[in-house]
């Protein structure tokens, strides 16, 4: 299964860890966030990674190159931020099949496998991982609402008054039916082409949409705090592994 790797982010928020680099490239306990993606991916058994590029894209060409342990990588260019489904479009022309898909400044110690696991079931279309988060929170991703056997039965991004507080994470997988709604998506309110539209269009169109609970953690590098808040994590689960050791 390929992996596609969302990295076009400029990182404003990050600011100044940012001043000089793209947002995939600040590093989070000695490497960059996109290569933390990168090894997570190829623990999935990723066979290609399709890395979208953007702001500053040749810090992150020059670093990698056309590989990462033994695993190609492909770059295409998202020339505007847009948008999640904007960038997805992107990388249309190399997705033959069943792909995964990890924005790129996520940092993840938790069961991403279940994920690749439902894809896997002919039953559904596409999965992704959730996560219950306080209800003044929910309102800064894209909240999900899910009948009793998990599926996800409508999806809106960012609202003001969330139907629920279960949002997505940075962690999906889809067969390539998520790029026809792509390019049927109009642009928000936020003049920004949201991967939640095109994951509802693919609900209303009869498509099976899986959502699994996170186990164990995730942490949105969006502010300097946050990469700070990753680092003590891994640097604390290594620590623990060293004493079981």
């Amino acid at each position: 299964m390929k992996a596609v790797v969302l990295a076009a982010g400029k990182g404003t928020r990050l600011q100044p860890l940012t001043e000089d680099k793209p947002k995939a490239m600040v590093e989070v306990d000695g490497q960059p966030l996109v290569a933390h993606c990168f090894d997570q991916l190829a623990d999935l058994g990723a066979e290609e990674f399709v890395v979208v590029v953007g702001h500053m894209k040749e810090h992150i060409i020059d670093h990698f190159g056309d590989s990462y342990e033994g695993i190609p990588i492909t770059y295409t260019h998202q020339r505007e931020q847009l948008g999640l489904a904007h960038a997805l479009l992107t990388v249309e022309e190399h997705i033959d099949d069943d792909f995964m898909l990890m924005l790129g400044d996520n940092v993840f110690q938790s069961n991403l496998e279940d994920i690749v696991r439902r894809q896997q079931e002919e039953r559904t279309d596409a999965a992704f991982l959730v996560e219950e988060v306080p209800w003044e929170e929910a309102s800064r991703y894209g909240v999900c609402n899910t009948n009793d056997y998990g599926e996800v039965i409508g999806v809106v991004e960012k609202p003001d008054d969330p139907p629920t507080n279960l949002v997505m994470t940075g962690f999906y997988t889809f067969s390539p039916e998520i790029f026809h709604a792509c390019h049927l998506v109009q642009p928000s309110d936020r003049g920004e082409y949201e991967i939640s539209e095109a994951i509802d269009l693919l609900i209303q169109s009869g498509r099976t949409i899986d959502a699994i609970g996170l186990d164990g953690w995730r942490i949105d590098v969006g502010y300097p705090e946050d990469r700070d808040e990753a680092e003590h994590r891994l640097q604390d689960e290594l620590g623990a592994e060293a004493t079981a050791d």
